[in-house]
């Protein structure tokens, strides 16, 4: 099965910075390229960090006005690990100091959904490419990784028809139709196990691009209670050489 790799769709001219970077100097690179966040990299062009947005906005709401009073606790031991941190943002005058890290990364060879995963599960909007030293080779954004939906729904139902049923199932092509809508694919035919069925299903899932799978297959042997039988006969062998 074919995945477009991350490295297939993220920018190499990445905007970046370093730990000595003033504050000015990241503001005005987020504005000029009008992007929410860089990162920050060591003089082995290794990523040590990210500064967002969101990390200027914290050093700028803790800088009191001119009739206000900032109110600290009196012990750092009555500070928490979060407050800590935001209180040293506050104080940050480069981007060593405002960023947040260690930094949440992928690597060029990773696939576009583990990247999409990654995005999701951290609540981030763009990802430090690596290379395989883990130095800095790209960036990836979320409107990059959505770029994998405007497949063409023709490219998908070739790579459907393919790399699953040929290729992956060595199923004739006549014996299922494939057609898709929109990113929506459709299977129906008649195969002859109801496993064959379940893995057409799960593999066409995976092919890049698709929205979702409607199956209407139907199969000539119900062969769930083989392969119950299969794997209890594997657990007891288990059990038997543990003995």
């Amino acid at each position: 099965m074919k995945h477009d790799k991350v490295g297939s769709v993220m920018t190499t001219d990445v905007v970046n910075a370093t730990t000595d970077t003033p504050f000015k100097e990241v503001a005005r690179l987020l504005a000029d390229h009008r992007i929410s966040g860089l990162p920050v990299l060591d003089e082995d062009d290794k990523v040590i960090g990210v500064v967002s947005e969101t990390d200027l906005m914290v050093r700028q709401a803790a800088t009191a006005g001119p009739y206000e009073h900032r109110h600290l606790p009196t012990s750092m031991g009555q500070w928490t690990r979060g407050a800590r941190r935001q209180a040293a943002k506050a104080e940050a005058r480069t981007a060593g100091e405002l960023m947040s890290a260690p930094p949440v990364t992928v690597h060029a060879e990773d696939t576009i959904a583990a990247a999409a995963r990654t995005m999701a599960q951290r609540h981030v909007e763009r990802l430090p490419v690596l290379d395989v030293e883990n130095r800095l080779v790209g960036i990836v954004t979320r409107r990059d990784l959505l770029r994998v939906f405007l497949r063409p729904d023709p490219e998908i139902r070739q790579e459907v028809i393919d790399e699953v049923l040929v290729h992956a199932l060595w199923v004739p092509p006549s014996t299922v139709e494939v057609s898709v809508t929109e990113g929506v694919v459709t299977l129906t035919g008649h195969m002859e196990r109801q496993a064959e069925t379940e893995i057409a299903v799960s593999m066409t899932r995976q092919v890049d691009g698709v929205v979702d799978v409607v199956d209407r297959l139907t199969y000539r042997v119900d062969d769930t209670r083989v392969r119950e039988q299969q794997a209890l006969h594997g657990a007891a062998d288990d059990w038997l050489r543990g003995l």
